[in-house]
């Protein structure tokens, strides 16, 4: 079955927002493995206006709001600086009202989010916006049950996802849906992109999170990525980054409200979740990721993930 999906944009979406997306499902055409070779998807980009200029200085073709009337599948608004602009146009908001009433799911991508609140959809479900606009985003629609955290959220048949690259994750989740596992992960691997991440998990890669804190130690959470299969004792950091073993550790925790040692068991359970959603042995990503050993692995991903790694690697595999 074919299905239709539009993208809304408007002056000043991000351009990623809309052409994200738009790829996934155009590679998982292209992926398909129909006898027919129908597509499975149509994707189509609507606005006010013929051609949109987007914040990056792109200019998108696109079918004009009046031509979108037939039957649609799925509805995606982007998202951009030009936001609460769209906010305040009626045919936008019109728009947004009807395909919610007649398309069997509604999404929008980072901060696409305010024109779907804008409408009132999201009032008394949870959403997620960028990470940057939250604040904002809350005390501008109280009524919406707000989280700052994950990559994408489905809430019936609404779907929010975070900021610019998020649109990409959840595009892939709805393929997943509609045709599998094995077809979102073929799309993934074709595209270069992570394996598709579940929602849950966090925007932030932990190198980001811990330089979100602080970007002191920003290089030094790179050599450690780097390096993840050594020996990170306390005395290898501390001369890494060139200052004593006790003004490392003090100053580590001022920064960073952490100890040395739980950046570093955070940055070594990421790699690890990464390889063991590829299907990678366990024993092997305990040694890449300088675990030592499965157990102590195993040990670390209970206590920090509440589940142990094989049934991590279970929930990935297609």
């Amino acid at each position: 079955m074919l299905r239709k999906i539009e993208i809304l944009v408007f002056p000043d979406a991000q351009v990623l927002d809309a052409t994200g997306p738009a790829q996934v499902f155009a590679s998982a055409n292209q992926l398909s493995r129909t006898p027919t070779k129908t597509p499975l998807y149509e994707v189509v980009l609507v606005a006010e206006d013929p051609e949109v200029t987007c914040n990056s200085g792109v200019t998108l073709r696109c079918q004009t709001l009046s031509a979108s009337r037939l039957a649609v599948d799925t509805a995606i608004v982007a998202g951009g600086s030009g936001v609460n602009a769209a906010c305040s146009r009626p045919a936008l908001i019109e728009w947004v009202r009807d395909r919610a009433t007649h398309a069997r799911r509604m999404a929008s991508v980072c901060s696409g989010a305010f024109l779907l609140a804008e409408t009132g959809l999201l009032d008394g479900r949870r959403a997620v916006t960028h990470w940057h606009r939250c604040d904002e985003f809350a005390k501008r629609f109280p009524e919406v049950r707000l989280e700052r955290d994950p990559i994408f959220l489905r809430d019936g048949a609404i779907w929010t996802s975070a900021g610019v690259t998020a649109g990409i994750d959840l595009a892939l989740a709805m393929v997943e849906e509609d045709h599998g596992r094995t077809l979102a992960l073929a799309v993934a691997r074709e595209l270069v992109v992570f394996l598709k991440r579940p929602g849950g998990q966090s925007q932030f890669s932990a190198p980001l999170r811990l330089q979100a804190v602080d970007n002191r130690f920003s290089e030094l959470h790179a050599w450690i990525s780097a390096n993840l299969s050594r020996q990170l004792t306390l005395e290898t950091l501390a001369e890494q980054t060139g200052m004593s073993l006790r003004s490392f550790v003090r100053h580590y925790r001022q920064r960073t409200g952490r100890t040395p040692a739980e950046a570093v068991e955070t940055i070594r359970l990421e790699r690890a979740q990464g390889l063991l959603e590829t299907g990678a042995a366990i024993s092997t990503t305990a040694r890449k990721c300088g675990f030592g050993s499965p157990e102590t692995m195993r040990r670390a991903f209970l206590r920090k993930l509440g589940v142990g790694p094989k049934e991590w690697q279970d929930r990935f595999r297609s």
